[in-house]
This record gives C-alpha cells, sequence and structure tokens, in this order.
C-alpha cells in the first residue's frame, strides 16, 4: 500500500466550490421529480401517514419511536401551504395532501448526509482532499438518494447518529470539550428516538474511547473523557433527550404510558421471528448486506406505451461498484488494525483506524443476535465507515508517488461515477423498457 503524501491538500477555495457543488448535486438528485407516483412508496404508508395523523389527531400505535414522524408531520404542514399539481394529490394519508408534501424535508435533510460524512472526513484527518473524496462517494450512493425521496425514516437514524459522531469528534480537538459532548449525548438520543437502533452509534463512540484509553495501537493517541463525564455527557443525556422527544406522542396518543409503549414495541418486534423469504419476499440476514445480496424494490410499475412495456421502478440499493469496493476496503482496514497490533510501522493515524473499525462493528455486528426479518437498509449505518475506508485508501492512491497507484485511484472515482449513472434510472424511478431494466438487474436475487 502506498500512503497519502501529506504535503498535498487541496486548496481551501477548491475545497469550498468543492463542497457547495457536492450539496447542490445532492440537493438537486432529492428534489428532481420528487413528485411522481402518486401513491405510497415502500414504508411510507406506515411513516407518511402516522406523521398525518399527528396534524388531524388520530390515535395509532408505531413499532418505532416517533421523532421521523414528527419532523415529516413539520414537512407535511409546510409542504401543504405550496400549491400542488392535482395529479399529485392523494387522501391515503387520511386527509388530502400532495405527494410533494410528505417527502420534500426528507430530500432537504438527506441532501446534508454527505456533507456531514465529509465534515466528519476532515475531522479524522484534518485533510481537505479526504473530507471532499468522502463527500462525493456519499452522493454517487444510490440507497441514500433513494431513502431521502421518499418519506422513511432511515435517514433521521443516520443524520442523527452521524452529527452525534461528529460532534464527540470536534471534543476531542476543542478546549470547549463540555459544550460539544452535551450536543453529542443529544443528537444520539435523537438518533435512538428514531429507531432503537440509533444505539449502534453510541456503542461505537464507547469502543473508541475504551480502545483509545488501553492505547492499544499508539500511547501517543489519549483521550482526556474520566468515567464521570461519559455517563452524564453520553448515557444519561441521550436517555434524557430521547425521554422528553416521547412526550407530544403519549400527550396525543393517551392510550398507553412511557412504559406501557416500549413494551409494546418490544413485543410487536419479538412477534416478528424468521429472516426468510417466506416471512416477507425482500427479508436478508446480515452477513448477506456485505455484498449488497437482495436489495429491495420500493416500487414497481408498468405501462404500456406505443405496444412496448414500460417499467417504473425505484430499487432501495447501493451503486454496485461504491458498495463492493466499500466491503473491500473495510476488510482492508481490519487487516491493517491486525499488522498494527502487532507493531507494524504503517503510516495511517491509529484514530482514523480505532474510529472507522469500531463504528462499523457497532452498526453491523449486533445484528447477527437479531432473529427478526431484517432488510439492506439496516446496513446504512455501517455503510457510512466502510464508504470512509474505501475513501482514505483512494485519496492515498491519488497522492502516492507512483503514477500506476494516482491512475487506480482516478479509475476507481471514474468507474463508481459511471456505475451511478449507469443504474440512476432505478434510484430515481425513471422509465425503463425491459431490456433498459433486465441489463440493470444484473443478478436475479436483485429482483
Amino acid at each position: 500500500m502506498i500512503f497519502t503524501n501529506l504535503l498535498k491538500d487541496v486548496s481551501l477555495v477548491k475545497y469550498k466550490i468543492g463542497m457547495i457543488s457536492l450539496f447542490f448535486l445532492a440537493l438537486f438528485l432529492r428534489f428532481w421529480k420528487i413528485s411522481q407516483f402518486n401513491s405510497f412508496v415502500f414504508d411510507e404508508v406506515y411513516y407518511a401517514k402516522y406523521a398525518n395523523y399527528y396534524l388531524i389527531g388520530t390515535d395509532f400505535f408505531n413499532s418505532h419511536p416517533p421523532l421521523s414522524q414528527y419532523i415529516i408531520a413539520i414537512g407535511i404542514w409546510l409542504g401543504s401551504h405550496f400549491p400542488a399539481s392535482p395529479d399529485t394529490i392523494n387522501d391515503l394519508t387520511g386527509s388530502m395532501r400532495s405527494t410533494f408534501s410528505y417527502r420534500w424535508i426528507n430530500a432537504f435533510i438527506g441532501s446534508f448526509i454527505p456533507i456531514i460524512v465529509g465534515a466528519i472526513a476532515y475531522q479524522l484527518t484534518q485533510r481537505r482532499s479526504y473530507s471532499l473524496i468522502t463527500t462525493l462517494l456519499v452522493v454517487l450512493d444510490g440507497l441514500f438518494l433513494v431513502e431521502s425521496r421518499y418519506a422513511l425514516n432511515n435517514i433521521y437514524l443516520v443524520l442523527f447518529g452521524l452529527l452525534g459522531q461528529f460532534c464527540f469528534l470536534l471534543s476531542l480537538r476543542t478546549s470547549n470539550q463540555n459544550i460539544y459532548l452535551i450536543l453529542s449525548g443529544i443528537f444520539l438520543g435523537c438518533s435512538i428516538a428514531v429507531k432503537w437502533n440509533g444505539l449502534a452509534f453510541l456503542l461505537g463512540i464507547i469502543l473508541i474511547i475504551f480502545l483509545l484509553k488501553t492505547n492499544l495501537l499508539n500511547k501517543n493517541h489519549k483521550i482526556n473523557l474520566n468515567w464521570i463525564k461519559i455517563t452524564l455527557y453520553l448515557l444519561i443525556i441521550p436517555l434524557l433527550t430521547y425521554s422528553v422527544l416521547w412526550i407530544p406522542h403519549l400527550i396525543m396518543n393517551p392510550q398507553y404510558n412511557f412504559l406501557e409503549v416500549h413494551q409494546e414495541i418490544l413485543s410487536f418486534h419479538q412477534k416478528i421471528t424468521g429472516n426468510d423469504s417466506k416471512i416477507h419476499p425482500y427479508c436478508s440476514p446480515w452477513y448477506s448486506w456485505l455484498l449488497m445480496w437482495r436489495p429491495i424494490a420500493y416500487f414497481y410499475e408498468t405501462k404500456t406505451v406505443a405496444n412496448q412495456k414500460i417499467i417504473y421502478d425505484v430499487h432501495a440499493m447501493g451503486n454496485p461498484l461504491l458498495w463492493w469496493f466499500s466491503t473491500l476496503a473495510i476488510i482492508m482496514f481490519f487487516l491493517i488494525f491486525i499488522l498494527k497490533v502487532f507493531k507494524k510501522n504503517l503510516a495511517i493515524d491509529p484514530l482514523l483506524l480505532i474510529y472507522i473499525l469500531s463504528n462499523f462493528i457497532a452498526n453491523l455486528l449486533p445484528w447477527i443476535a437479531v432473529s427478526r426479518c431484517t432488510f439492506i437498509y439496516h446496513y446504512l449505518g455501517a455503510y457510512v465507515f466502510a464508504i470512509l475506508a474505501l475513501a482514505w485508501i483512494i485519496e492515498a492512491w491519488l497522492y502516492s508517488d507512483l503514477l500506476s497507484y494516482q491512475i487506480l485511484g482516478k479509475l476507481t472515482l471514474i468507474l463508481i461515477a459511471v456505475a451511478f449513472v449507469y443504474w440512476l434510472p432505478i434510484y430515481l424511478g425513471l422509465p425503463l423498457t425491459e431490456k433498459q431494466y433486465s441489463i440493470r438487474m444484473i443478478f436475479n436475487n436483485w429482483i
């Protein structure tokens, strides 16, 4: 492996232009044709409907905490004040709403995820080039794009988890440590208030603290955090935040108190047993996510135009090359970690290595113990850190002194970009002929 020449980096002006450009590209991709499909797409049948129930005062039970529905409800209320085409309005949510009204806030907020991941990359290395490459890769992913274009809750889980991680990293590099730790705890509580698996982002931080305190890789890396601060900022504050966020829901849905609603949620998930196609056609076990073995058709519709079958498909799948390269990159990071433990002199910052691997493990391995039906979008939390690993490797190649590595880095980025454009029609639900559709579904288990 040829490592990064630390004397080289992009200028501040180019960095700002690049990040702004990538943000607007992400924004455009998420909003373009967002109102199409005047129906529910996948789990909009739950989240868009539940969000609107808050606005119209209808009682309901949800198997997840309420924060994402609050946000979507705000989006519906704001979006309903804008004019909409009659062919994008339906009553599926329980009242007449436009598809734009229950999707736009996800698209807007989802556009910030690449920027946040890029900001984390910068905090890890203080390198603008690494930050830019990371941001670009997240923009070029398909699953984050699809999740951001509909009234679903996974982007909020990842968004708040990453904000908690970002504030934690800031706390390690600033004298205002307490402020950033408080913010970290609040954001982590928000992530858990979207789905309980938001706990994985908190677990990742605990693993990082443990590994840094044990000085496993490098005695020069010390962490100025005692267990009192850890308990207060990373356990008590997230718990308080999580609890407070339940208050509006419990007021509007008084059939269960705080403890009872958690018992009901736990009971609901315990009843969902099995993880195969007999339970749900798109169930996929955790180990299959590494290969993107079973993506999900969120929407599928056919029309006949000029005697030709036209397919409209929204597929919840990543950019295949980005996904597979990221899996290889995280495997490489595990190998580097093993070599570092055995005192091999490899030019990689131990904080970067520990941060990426701890969070990847925390977001993936707990799913081993889950026996219920799971889906590929449950990998999103871990996937972010696999992308961070790949971005670091690509940057190392691009800034290598060897021309062959520089070419390899550029070729990898080009291939990922080409793959994104190639599969873009099934992320955006654009019309495809049967042949155009079939050549994108290269494996039978993708359909």
